[in-house]
């Protein structure tokens, strides 16, 4: 079992653009069964977290529905808005969460689906194992920070995928 941040970035790191839209990396292309792509990770995924922002996001963008058949968390002190399916709203410490996750996920591994602080929280913690990025051909200049924490890491594994260069490193504890 393993924690991984998966996510995509800009060359410049940032996830989302100072207008919170993913124009910019929804425009490339990616091949999802290609290298280190989403068909891998998910294949291995037990449970999913995410902050209150990529939930909305989520659920904006698939019409209400949503996308996983997993247990998922949502980081949240805020009222959102519930979906169909296995989503479970915390506002409690990310140790207390991830043991949640661990428990749900059956030996699964668990995905921190983003953002950069929910990822941080994991590493701060103690509790992040990987982190995985999707580099897209493009500079925002400003935005959502990729991970707004010092974390060293060792790379493990790059690839190319369509459009974006990958990469794959383990958190040195």
């Amino acid at each position: 079992m393993s924690t991984r941040y998966y996510t995509a970035s800009s060359l410049d790191g940032f996830i989302a653009d100072p207008e919170a839209t993913l124009a910019w990396l929804t425009s490339r292309a990616i091949d999802t069964d290609g290298p280190m792509g989403y068909t891998e990770l998910i294949a291995g995924v037990g449970a999913v977290v995410m902050g209150s922002t990529t939930y909305e996001w989520v659920v904006e963008h698939e019409d209400g529905r949503w996308p996983y058949d997993i247990p998922s968390w949502v980081l949240t002190h805020r009222e959102l808005p519930t979906v169909e399916g296995d989503v479970r709203f915390s506002a409690g410490p990310v140790a207390q969460v991830h043991a949640e996750m661990t428990e749900a996920a059956a030996g699964g591994d668990l995905w921190v689906v983003g953002g950069g602080d929910v990822a941080g929280q994991f590493a701060d913690a103690g509790l992040l194992d990987e982190v995985w990025v999707s580099y897209a051909p493009v500079a925002l200049g400003s935005g959502a920070p990729l991970l707004p924490r010092h974390l060293e890491l060792h790379l493990l594994e790059v690839a190319r995928n369509g459009d974006f260069a990958c990469a794959r490193w383990e958190v040195v504890r």
